[in-house]
Order: structure tokens, then C-alpha cells, then sequence
């Protein structure tokens, strides 16, 4: 099997979660996707579908293989609809592009447009803190939601690459557990969340994921943002 690319990295340091906890906010943002850097393993490549044609990762929290590495992906809420071209454009190719591809994503979920992913992956290896990037692949969710929070986004038919502030966010706030998370995606005591990815066709347009699983990663040193949109 082709193994397919990723990218995310680990922050240099967390301070970003010690100081900016979504648990500060008196009333945090419901109904809203969510984007998580994470460890990928070896299980999440292969979806399992069950009876009713829907595709699973990760159904044993504690059988999930090895970890090939860190990866980027949104989280969809129940209430808002993801376009299926979003699922073919949000193709991150070949490149470890994944946390420009699955912040885009959230982007898209929230404004309902479509946004230049490489550029917000390229933006965000400036800021990320790592001297090898670039060249080297890769960068954190946390630098791609510094770059939206100052920066905004660039819409995906803009050929000047011009940044908007108003297409990015206001603030972001960091979730520690898959109770935040799934309130957030406004659906609290789900035991479940779906996961969008970003390898187009080439992969299935929504997985689901065990709530017990993504505990596990966020354990691991995963980072769940949570976006206040302009």
C-alpha cells in the first residue's frame, strides 16, 4: 500500500496550552470544526466499514500499531455540511502539507468558501519556531492558527496571494480533552468524531473515530483547536 503523506509536528513548546485553556472561556464556541494535530498510526491508514457503509479508525484505543508519524486533520460537526468538491480540492498531494490542508478545511466549514491551503502551510513554516523549516516539511496547528489569527486567509482564486484578515479568526483556545472537543462540535456525550482528511479520493470523504481514541492521541501530545471566526 501507498502510504499516504502527513506533515504536522509538535509544537517547539506548550506553553500555548498552558496559557490560552479552552477551559478559560466562560462560553466557548459550539457547533464549530474543530482542527487536531495528532499522532497518526499505522490502523488509521486501512478504515474499517461497517454495516451501514460507514468508515471507521481506531476502533481499539489500545491496538492502533505504530506511529507513522504526526498529522493534521478536521474534525466536522454534525451540523454543518461539508461540499463533497471540498473533499477532491483539500488534496494535499504528496507534500506534508496536511496542517495547511486540514485548517483550510475548517476554514471552508465555517466561511463556505475555499482557501489557498499551501499558502497558510507556508505561512505557518515562518512562524513555526523550527530552524529547518522550510526546507524541511512539516509545521504545527498551532502556528497555522497564529497565522490565521493575524495574518487571515487567502481565498483559493486569489492569484496575488493577498491575505484578508477578515477570512481569518479572532481567537483560538485550546482543548485538553475529547469532552471539550465534542462539545465544541456541539455534540456532547457523542461517542464519536468525524474526521475529514486530506488525501482527496484517495482516502474516504469522512472516517469516524472513537471518542476513547482521540483521548488517547490528545494524551500523546496532540493539539485540538478551538477557533473564534471573524
Amino acid at each position: 500500500m501507498t502510504l499516504l503523506p502527513l506533515g504536522r509536528r509538535e509544537p517547539t513548546d506548550w506553553k500555548h496550552v498552558e496559557k490560552y485553556p479552552l477551559t478559560a472561556l466562560r462560553t466557548a464556541p459550539e457547533n464549530v470544526p474543530v482542527a487536531i494535530g495528532v499522532n497518526w498510526y499505522t490502523a488509521f491508514d486501512v478504515p474499517t466499514k461497517d454495516a451501514q457503509g460507514v468508515y471507521w479508525i481506531g476502533l481499539e484505543a489500545k491496538k492502533l500499531g505504530a506511529v507513522r508519524g504526526g498529522h493534521c486533520v478536521c474534525l466536522k460537526p454534525q451540523s454543518i455540511t461539508d461540499g463533497r468538491g471540498w473533499w477532491k480540492y483539500y488534496d494535499q498531494g504528496t507534500e506534508g502539507a496536511c496542517v495547511g490542508f486540514g485548517s483550510s478545511r475548517m476554514m471552508s466549514l465555517l466561511n463556505r468558501r475555499r482557501y489557498d491551503a499551501r499558502w497558510l502551510y507556508h505561512q505557518a513554516q515562518i512562524v513555526d519556531g523550527y530552524p529547518d523549516t522550510p526546507p524541511a516539511e512539516g509545521t504545527s496547528v498551532r502556528a497555522a492558527l497564529d497565522v490565521l489569527r493575524t495574518q487571515g486567509h487567502v481565498f483559493a482564486t486569489s492569484t496575488a496571494q493577498i491575505a484578508r484578515l477578515s477570512e481569518g479568526i479572532t481567537a483560538n483556545r485550546w482543548a485538553r480533552t475529547v469532552t471539550e472537543v465534542l462539545t465544541a462540535l456541539g455534540t456532547p456525550g457523542a461517542e464519536y468524531v468525524d474526521v475529514l482528511n486530506s488525501w482527496g479520493a484517495a482516502y474516504p470523504k469522512r472516517v469516524r473515530m472513537p471518542a476513547a481514541t482521540l483521548q488517547r492521541l490528545l494524551d500523546e501530545g496532540g493539539e485540538a483547536g478551538i477557533v473564534t471566526d471573524r
